[in-house]
């Protein structure tokens, strides 16, 4: 697609004798909303880390992030770093340090625009403070700004995760798995987050879920992984019944929470 901002071609990584992605390609354009789904190990959250160079795929794959290269041939883009200061990542645990404040957590998401020394001594300027407290109160805890991470529950961690993200002026936003950890209130809370930031900002979004209601409820988009390979890929509402049963097994019908597709 022509105004894709990701793009993935035959991205493959083997860990071992295991063969973790086995040809992917995909293509995701500006302003999407994509869930990734499939079993545990089917690659889902490999196919995340690789796409933010958090690790290689091997030679003869290729990741581009706005047209630059983020790794091909095995090897990672000297490019990298400032391509992913337009990439957040949100993860399953959070990723927040526990002892220093939500606000200070969510400060650090403008480390890519002010001098490290600055960041390291928590030295905000005026813009990053207004940006911060713009983006708690988007996510419904700016009451919350001076309390210490580890003392806030998961939900509340994960909207941090995500204001963060807005902080770092990010335009692609990578969630692994980001309300795994959650009671349900909460995980609606961070998806109906993620689908708002969506729709008013304009936001690209990738999540990869094991709720496979979630997934059809808030992505207009559905990339299904199995044992490394796609086998499915188009809108939320073309994926049928037959073909769940065929990703997750027959005993998909016993867990899902909502009437399958027909």
């Amino acid at each position: 697609m022509s105004d894709a901002v990701l793009s993935i071609r035959n991205a493959s990584k083997t860990f071992g004798p295991r063969r973790a992605l086995d040809g992917v390609s995909l293509e995701v354009g500006r302003g999407e909303m994509i869930a990734l789904i499939g079993p545990s190990g089917s690659g889902k959250s490999t196919l995340l880390r690789s796409i933010s160079a958090l690790q290689t795929i091997d030679a003869g794959g290729h990741i581009e992030a706005f047209g630059q290269p983020v790794q091909a041939g095995g090897r990672i883009s000297g490019e990298v770093r400032r391509i992913r200061t337009r990439i957040g990542f949100i993860f399953q645990q959070f990723n927040l340090v526990g002892r220093l404040s939500l606000f200070s957590n969510v400060a650090l998401g403008s480390l890519g625009r002010i001098s490290a020394l600055r960041g390291f001594f928590g030295v905000w300027p005026a813009e990053t403070k207004q940006a911060v407290m713009a983006a708690l109160a988007r996510m419904g805890i700016a009451d919350y700004a001076g309390q210490r991470a580890n003392t806030l529950s998961g939900g509340q961690q994960q909207r941090g995760a995500i204001a963060r993200a807005l902080v770092q002026k990010a335009k692609i936003v990578l969630a692994d798995e980001p309300v795994a950890s959650l009671d349900p209130v909460a995980a609606r809370r961070v998806m109906e987050a993620l689908r708002t930031l969506n729709h008013e900002d304009g936001l690209t979004v990738v999540v990869t879920l094991h709720q496979v209601d979630y997934a059809l409820r808030y992505c207009d988009r559905v990339v299904a992984l199995k044992a490394g390979k796609t086998v499915y890929d188009g809108p939320a509402k073309g994926l049928k019944r037959a073909q769940l049963i065929d990703i997750y097994g027959p005993e998909f019908e016993d867990v899902f929470w909502e009437e399958a597709p027909k």
